[in-house]
């Protein structure tokens, strides 16, 4: 059985395990409390209502990314009916599953006490905090390198256990059809059985490979998928990389802003003292054992190129989240004298995690504060002080308006629905109007700029009215239907505005137009992708 190959002792659980899961379910029911006021106060974030509506039209791949999150979303849709706070609580669940996958770890290869300590470092983090409130690509992701780190220690430790091997291939296959970047996992396996003299004959264990292969084995369908969409995912990733040619100005911008993001997100003090203790464990790599090899290869070589890649292009702050979790362990044990490698004396240790643990606390704090006192303080909407969430704000009202405009409509039942604009506008009317209508979005030149020119556009409805919502431009300032829009409908007109009011002056705007009986709508078949904002 699973449990008994993962038991590491006979003994009752000693106060350590006692106090970690103690803490656990404290902060899980502090922040399933801090969900739901969430949800109250904010609407679901553009990506997360993205995905969400993926969820409603399962398949094998999407535009950017692979076909979970769309699968989780489906699953989450069915089980809460489609309500938000189902999306709020599902990043919980998964995030909370990470950490105790990431505690069962570090208690395996050290102690129950190490493991306490790390679970406490990733929880003082304010990157910890948004990975368990926002239900994003990378939630899966790691829970899926969590538990890959976890079972692959443990077919290292029983190479012979088919039923571990097994287990980690299942992981490796979750991994893979959640995010590109687990595809890196099973190379890091590799390269750390290169370099562990102890370890390197398991490089010819049939087991290993058997789970490598079951990672890939999932993306079968996945790259049928992609055959059969002219490899739209490979072209939305090249562009991230394809950009006009930037000035020195830009690369030092990016350079700078690179490690500025990464310390708010880990905590500066945190984030300091981790990649000083990889930095020493690198230096001093011969005299490290294999749990501080297996924990650096995991983290270190991918951070490091991170920071140089930084150097060319900008780098979103989420990409190098896998990497830090065996960094966390390694710092865990070494602030507890627990690591091979390891500097400075036991009070020196203390005070670096006293103070590592004061400022993740006031960060994460700070993070979680901020979101509920902008309104009662009277800055709601100030982009000084609202910024990203100010973002979240209004979508669900606006929503509700919109469907009363769908409501009042001429013939409702060959109605469809229309957002210009940004892919978030589209996602969000859908999630939001009560009657959750399957939306269209308008891309006159044809480009495939998401997964809504991936899908089918509404050419099977021809002689159908059309519900069209034009966001306003910045400023608040109202466009004028494109002409070729107008010309794909027998006639157009006006049927008002949907405003809301978020604050500072700030107004969620959107024209409301009826376009009757369609007859023609662009075609993106042949088209070529275009980059997303967010990857």
């Amino acid at each position: 059985m699973l449990t008994q190959s993962l038991r590491i002792s006979a003994d009752p659980i000693g106060k350590w395990d006692r106090y970690s899961w103690l803490l656990l379910g404290c902060v899980v029911v502090a922040r399933m409390i801090y969900a739901l006021a969430f949800c109250a106060e904010y609407d679901l974030a553009g990506d997360e209502a993205y995905y969400w509506d993926w969820g409603r039209r399962p398949d094998w791949g999407y535009y950017s990314k692979p076909p979970m999150i769309g699968w989780l979303m489906g699953l989450v849709g069915f089980v809460s009916g489609n309500a938000e706070w189902g999306i709020r609580l599902a990043p919980l669940v998964l995030g909370s599953v990470s950490l105790i996958a990431i505690h069962r770890l570090t208690r395996i290869m050290f102690s129950s006490r190490v493991a306490f300590w790390v679970v406490v470092l990733m929880l003082c983090t304010p990157g910890n905090a948004g990975l368990n409130l926002l239900f994003t690509i990378d939630s899966p992701l790691v829970l899926a390198w969590s538990a890959a780190l976890l079972m692959f220690w443990c077919s290292l430790e029983k190479p012979d256990s088919w039923s571990r091997w097994i287990c980690l291939g299942l992981v490796l296959a979750f991994g893979s059809l959640s995010k590109q970047m687990m595809l890196v996992f099973p190379l890091l396996m590799v390269i750390y059985l290169l370099v562990s003299p102890t370890q390197r004959a398991i490089i010819r264990n049939p087991r290993l490979w058997l789970s490598i292969l079951m990672g890939f084995a999932a993306l079968i369908p996945v790259i049928v998928w992609q055959r059969q969409h002219g490899w739209i995912t490979l072209t939305h990733m090249k562009e991230h990389f394809d950009r006009a040619e930037p000035t020195w100005v830009n690369h030092l911008g990016w350079f700078l802003q690179f490690p500025l993001t990464q310390a708010a997100l880990y905590s500066p003090v945190t984030w300091a003292a981790l990649l000083g203790v990889l930095g020493v464990a690198l230096i001093r790599w011969k005299g490290g054992d294999r749990r501080t090899w297996f924990l650096v290869i995991f983290s270190a070589p991918a951070l490091l190129a991170f920071h140089f890649l930084a150097a060319r292009q900008d780098v979103h702050a989420n990409w190098p989240a896998v990497f830090y979790l065996s960094g966390f362990v390694l710092l865990a044990a070494w602030m507890e004298g627990a690591a091979v490698v390891s500097v400075g004396d036991e009070a020196t240790r203390e005070k670096w995690r006293r103070n590592a643990i004061k400022v993740g606390l006031f960060f994460s704090a700070l993070m979680y504060a901020l979101p509920m006192v902008v309104r009662p303080a009277g800055y709601a909407g100030d982009r000084r002080v609202d910024g990203y969430f100010g973002a979240l704000r209004g979508a669900s009202e606006a929503g509700v308006k919109a469907g009363e405009f769908l409501s009042k409509v001429p013939n409702p039942e060959r109605t469809f629905v229309v957002v210009m604009g940004h892919r978030y506008h589209a996602a969000r009317m859908a999630f939001y109007m009560p009657q959750q209508p399957r939306v269209f979005r308008w891309q006159k030149d044809g480009l495939i700029e998401s997964q809504y020119e991936v899908w089918p556009g509404p050419a099977d409805k021809k002689g159908w009215d059309a519900l069209i919502l034009y966001p306003a431009a910045e400023g608040g300032v109202k466009r004028e239907l494109a002409s070729s829009l107008r010309k794909s409908f027998n006639s157009t007109s006006k049927m008002g505005d949907v405003e809301v009011a978020i604050g500072k002056g700030s107004v969620r705007s959107y024209q409301v137009f009826l376009g009757s009986s369609l007859f023609a709508w662009p075609d993106t078949n042949k088209a070529k992708a275009s980059p997303e904002t967010s990857f």
